[in-house]
């Protein structure tokens, strides 16, 4: 399983489908280690039409009751990190190129004979974003990688879990337009969960529409 102007956001359109290997596909937004006085343009949707939109369809009393967007985890389950010690850092190393952050190591807190696991031994890695790199990471999901996945026809709108946080599985890191596809070691799959404030499932789900987040049709 990131540059262009400015735009309100999107709702969810017909399939796309992935360019051409080299491709540079959509525009994406400018890289968060770029620090720049503007706020994240997704964030300025956020602020200067999704609130309204969301005060008027659920009619709020306060702005304070408007969901948001608390943060974002990126995480890859490496089982292969117990014996090869070359996998977790090639999977850090494409988290850290996606997010621009460091992932923290995710270690198992149970031995498990039958998947010769030990309690201690590294099963994983997860990132957690929040600020201007969690949305500039959203920007960039949302117009450029997830546009780049072949015969695209949307995310699962059954991705949530009953709290108003949504979770999806991309399969390959490579719709990520850092990821050289000639300098991977192979193709991971990725977890990303986006953490909102939302109190209940159809809240989330209209707040991430209103941002751009394409989901498929029932």
């Amino acid at each position: 399983m990131a540059k262009a102007k400015a735009a309100a956001p999107k709702s969810a359109g017909p399939a796309r489908t992935q360019p051409a290997r080299g491709s540079s596909g959509p525009a994406a937004p400018k890289d968060p280690g770029t620090r720049t006085d503007a706020p994240p343009r997704l964030l300025t949707a956020y602020r200067d039409t999704v609130v309204a939109q969301l005060t008027k369809e659920f009619d709020y009393a306060n702005v304070m009751e408007v969901p948001k967007i608390d943060k974002v985890v990126v995480n890859i389950g490496i089982g292969e990190a117990k014996d090869n010690d070359k996998a977790l850092d090639a999977a850090a190393g494409d988290v850290t190129t996606i997010t621009g952050q460091k992932p923290q190591l995710i270690k198992a807190k149970k031995s498990v004979a039958a998947f010769k696991l030990r309690a201690g031994q590294t099963i994983g890695i997860k990132t957690t974003l929040r600020g201007r790199r969690m949305w500039f990471f959203l920007d960039k999901l949302l117009n450029v990688a997830l546009p780049r996945i072949r015969d695209f026809r949307g995310v699962n709108p059954d991705g949530f879990d009953g709290r108003g946080n949504y979770s999806l599985g991309m399969r390959e890191q490579v719709v990520f337009p850092e990821i050289d596809y000639d300098k991977i070691d192979k193709l991971r799959g990725l977890e990303v969960s986006i953490i909102t404030t939302a109190r209940t499932d159809d809240e989330a789900r209209s707040l991430l529409t209103r941002l751009g987040m394409p989901f498929r049709k029932r």
